[in-house]
């Protein structure tokens, strides 16, 4: 079953806002075996949008919509279905009555203009927003299906999931199963080598992402059912497990400091750190996950022109050391963020009641910003390893 994905909107074309919601619903249409073979951002203008909808329509048995089914004289969604179909729109009594019910119990008055909010055209059912004044619209002709949600992201999940998802599991007669092993420690072209003929396979496929927390090995298997798929996937996991399983550090919704809270608590160990050049990045991170929240006593940041207290180390395994000293910690974390060579360069260390494992990130040619927050990440990458090392 082919899927295509228009979003509309010209804000999106002027770099306003992102396009989440393609996003998000790629990824939806994945998990019911749905393939995704397109993706179209086009503006609010009437004949641009119908043509966009008569190309999907040509090519695709699923269209989903999102943007242009407000109120006003640019929101042309609906008119641009009922010219593609040929097919004339009417406002409908019941979404008229359920549309100035919804404006009443606001206690607003309905501007006219929004009754094109309850118009139909003879092929569309009425997709309930709960949460908005915009309804959407379910579409089938010709075998072909076409669903409109609204642009705002809160409301088209919504209707996504009570509306529109329901409609359409099962009916691409398969499901896709997908898992995602987490890597640091490689680079992408690295994994890719060591992978080999496994990155060639058409099913289950093995392909890899360059990612903020490490590479990424995503397996997908498509199959009639969950089990089927399940069991195609289950020997290619292993595979790649057998080649690159020492540098994963964790599996799908997993990260580093979900990883590391639960190791900590299990062991009763608390956990300070201590940064320099991160702005901060390092705590950041760790408090990303309540498990390792809990655990975790403080934190310092060191600028170049010092800290609080006077603290003008720049070392991590000076810094590390400190953290763990001043607070009472177990374990004591140092990130070192250095801009002044030639290119910027990360160093980390973790001091295990006074048992130190040091680390050093390549010299990464990247933007500030994203630097700092992979001196985080390889900081707790470091931490991973060597809780995991470590005996009780």
């Amino acid at each position: 079953m082919r899927a295509e994905i228009v979003s509309v909107g010209t804000e999106m074309l002027l770099g306003m806002i992102a396009d989440t919601n393609a996003q998000f619903l790629a990824q939806q249409l994945a998990d019911l075996g749905i393939d995704v073979f397109w993706v179209s951002q086009v503006g609010d203008n009437l004949g641009r949008v119908a043509d966009v909808f008569k190309r999907g329509f040509s090519r695709s048995d699923v269209i989903i919509v999102t943007g242009g089914l407000g109120p006003t004289e640019d929101d042309l969604t609906r008119e641009a279905i009922a010219e593609m179909l040929g097919e004339t729109m009417a406002v409908d009594p019941q979404l008229e009555r359920e549309l100035r019910e919804n404006f009443s119990r606001r206690n607003r008055p309905m501007p006219e203009r929004n009754i094109k909010q309850a118009t139909l055209i003879p092929s569309a059912q009425s997709l309930a927003n709960p949460v908005g004044t915009a309804p959407g619209w379910w579409v089938e002709r010709d075998g072909k299906i076409i669903a409109a949600m609204p642009g705002v992201p809160s409301e088209m999940k919504l209707m996504w999931e009570n509306q529109v998802r329901p409609r359409l599991v099962g009916r691409s007669g398969s499901v896709l199963l997908t898992t995602n092993l987490k890597i640091l420690g490689l680079g992408e072209g690295q994994v890719e080598e060591e992978l080999g003929d496994l990155i060639h396979g058409t099913n289950p496929t093995v392909a890899t992402y360059a990612k903020p927390d490490g590479v990424y090995v995503r397996v997908t298997a498509k199959a009639p059912t969950d089990a089927a798929a399940s069991a195609l996937l289950a020997p290619t996991v292993d595979a790649v497990m057998g080649v690159v399983g020492k540098w994963v550090y964790g599996r799908d919704l997993d990260t580093l400091a979900s990883i590391a809270g639960p190791i900590l608590a299990e062991r009763g160990w608390m956990l300070a750190s201590a940064e320099f050049g991160t702005a901060g990045t390092l705590a950041t991170e760790i408090g990303t996950h309540d498990r390792l929240t809990e655990r975790y006593l403080g934190g310092l940041v060191v600028t170049k022109v010092g800290a609080p207290a006077g603290l003008e180390i720049h070392d991590p395994i000076a810094l590390a050391r400190y953290a763990r000293k001043q607070t009472g910690a177990d374990v004591g974390i140092g990130a070192a963020l250095r801009t002044d060579g030639e290119r910027p360069s990360t160093q980390f260390a973790v001091d295990v009641r006074d048992a130190v494992a040091t680390g050093e990130g390549a010299r990464f040619n990247m933007p500030l910003l994203d630097l700092r927050r992979r001196a985080a990440v390889e900081s707790l990458a470091l931490l991973v390893k060597t809780l995991r090392e470590t005996p009780d």
